[in-house]
């Protein structure tokens, strides 16, 4: 796949059913230009469909959600290589990496909710699936120090703007980031409540953003927890069950953060929260302030 990538451009439409050099491609410019697929894998499925659209509204195109000759012409104004080469340092091999258990109690028990393994931790660094980095660097170790990697090159995209709204929406499972006049600048694809716990309608404002937060666990709140499980502090770290970061909403209880799951995000329910990706929660969390407005819709 990574060979691909030394030909001219491919504009071939991306849509049901395309997988490979240029469904990464896609995926890669799309992420750089704020219009998140969640983890780049790859492969065409209903977050990159979303990521498509809402930057086809953006640009005022038809919302056909397939990465059509229009499209390609509005993504292909960004002239940054897709990937990237990266040198695997003495840090990424040494971790420390943890065995994250199942249970709360176990986890409670830790120090840090780091990453399993390099694999992991660069993923998450470069937005992309475990797996798509074993299939770009076939043979290598990605947890040797000294070892060179291909990896999508999410770097080269523009820092974001602040944003004054925050719209989350249920139908479509994303969050999406509005500027003062209410113009959209950036989308991300979020895991947006259940059936047993909602997401709850209406307005609210972020109260507060911390960076690396603790998790408070009270089984009270869980419809789903087991039986015989008592409150637990969790530590810090990608792997603690809101991520890398938690924004506080005006909703007691109720917040938009990481997960340790980027595979599952729009792909399972969440507990009523707005989870996305630990990367595409930093960058809400870097775009937003106290006092943002939320508006939660159907």
């Amino acid at each position: 796949m990574a060979e691909a990538f030394g030909a001219a451009p491919d504009t071939t439409p991306v849509g049901p059913g395309a997988k490979g050099a240029n469904a990464l491609r896609a995926q890669v410019m799309l992420d750089r230009a704020h219009f998140s697929s969640g983890e780049i894998d790859a492969s065409y499925g209903g977050n990159l469909r979303q990521a498509i659209r809402g930057f086809q509204k953006l640009k005022q195109l038809p919302l056909s959600g397939i990465v059509d000759a229009a499209t390609w012409a509005a993504l292909n104004t960004d002239q940054a290589p897709v990937l990237s080469t990266y040198t695997v340092s003495a840090q990424d091999a040494a971790g420390p990496y943890v065995a994250i258990p199942a249970s709360m109690a176990a986890k409670s028990k830790l120090a840090s909710l780091g990453y399993v393994n390099a694999a992991e931790a660069l993923g998450e660094r470069f937005h992309c699936s475990p797996g798509l980095l074993r299939r770009l660097n076939p043979g290598k170790d990605l947890g040797r120090a000294g070892q060179r990697l291909l990896v999508p090159n999410v770097a080269a995209g523009a820092p974001l703007p602040k944003a004054t709204r925050i719209l989350v929406d249920k139908s479509d499972g994303t969050v999406t980031l509005l500027d003062a006049t209410g113009t959209p600048f950036a989308q991300f694809p979020a895991s947006t409540g259940s059936v047993h716990d909602p997401l709850p309608l209406g307005q609210w404002q972020v109260r507060g953003i911390a960076q690396h937060p603790t998790y408070q666990y009270n089984p009270k709140l869980f419809w789903d927890a087991r039986r015989g499980d008592a409150k637990a502090l969790l530590a810090a770290g990608p792997n603690n069950p809101v991520g890398v970061v938690w924004i506080e909403l005006s909703k007691a209880h109720y917040g938009i953060h990481g997960t340790p799951e980027p595979a599952n995000i729009a792909k399972t329910q969440s507990h009523g929260c707005i989870r996305l990706t630990n990367w595409d929660a930093l960058a809400v969390a870097q775009a937003v302030s106290r006092g943002a407005y939320v508006l939660m819709q159907e």
